[in-house]
């Protein structure tokens, strides 16, 4: 019996597990064959039956026509593709919904990837464990470790337009995409979540809602509203909710 019911709790725990991972469809875009197929082989070990789907480019113009016809997660983003720049098929990628790792041996480059908004790069030669850390990010809301995203990318009319992320003043999340408050009352639509956002923003962008990510550098003063409601005032005179269980730590952070 008691097997039993240690078989069992074994069963839900794997069973709720996948239940709360998403699963996840990914594209490998590597020049390479033989590091692709390395890519894959441990990709599908890690994530086990979490991963929905796997598939393979090995040209800039492959992986465009497949992310322009395909629904994914994430892709795996090699920076030299038979002479081709990865960075550009990145200035488009980074404006989608899924989130871009780059499996790259230029190292040098590694900053300017992080500008553009990947969620983390993996230096070239690279062992299971390092490849590992960088896909549990995409599960486990782990924030970009260098916080040096300089640019948030959104589609306009058919090309790519690079917003400095200096102009933010505020996110708000509208369903699984964003809009991006910017200075001087622009307002832009992002493919990205608020999640997904909120793992590549700097620490200088706050979630205080479960709806906004604002800049703190931004914020005036807290308003405290009958009812127990709190407002963060911007030095715009925007007023955006505070979440009950942020307030406190809003106040003691900044006040």
């Amino acid at each position: 019996m008691g097997i039993y019911f240690r078989t069992r709790k074994s069963w839900l725990e794997k069973h709720y597990k996948n239940i709360l991972l998403r699963k996840m469809n990914i594209l490998i875009v590597e020049d390479e064959s033989r590091i692709a197929k390395r890519i894959e082989r441990m990709t599908r070990d890690i994530l086990g039956d979490t991963l929905q789907s796997l598939k393979y480019a090995n040209t800039l113009h492959e992986a465009l026509q497949f992310i322009e016809n395909n629904s994914l997660d994430l892709v795996l983003l090699d920076l030299n593709l038979n002479g081709d720049s990865g960075f550009d098929l990145l200035t488009t990628v980074v404006s989608e919904s899924f989130h871009t790792i780059i499996i790259s041996a230029y190292k040098d480059q590694a900053i300017t990837a992080f500008e553009y908004g990947v969620l983390d790069f993996v230096p070239k030669p690279f062992n299971r464990d390092r490849l590992e850390q960088a896909l549990n990010r995409v599960n486990t809301k782990e924030k970009v470790a260098t916080n040096a995203i300089k640019f948030l990318a959104v589609k306009k009319r058919h090309k790519m337009q690079l917003i400095p992320t200096e102009d933010v003043l505020y996110v708000k999340g509208a369903g699984v995409y964003t809009e991006l408050f910017l200075a001087g009352g622009k307002k832009e639509l992002h493919d990205k979540s608020l999640e997904k956002l909120e793992q590549l923003l700097s620490p200088s962008f706050e979630r205080i809602h479960k709806s906004y990510l604002i800049k703190v550098s931004e914020m005036k003063e807290i308003i405290v509203e009958s009812g127990s409601k709190y407002m963060a005032e911007l030095k715009n005179g925007t007023r955006i909710p505070i979440g009950r269980t942020k307030y406190k730590d809003i106040k003691a952070k900044w006040f």
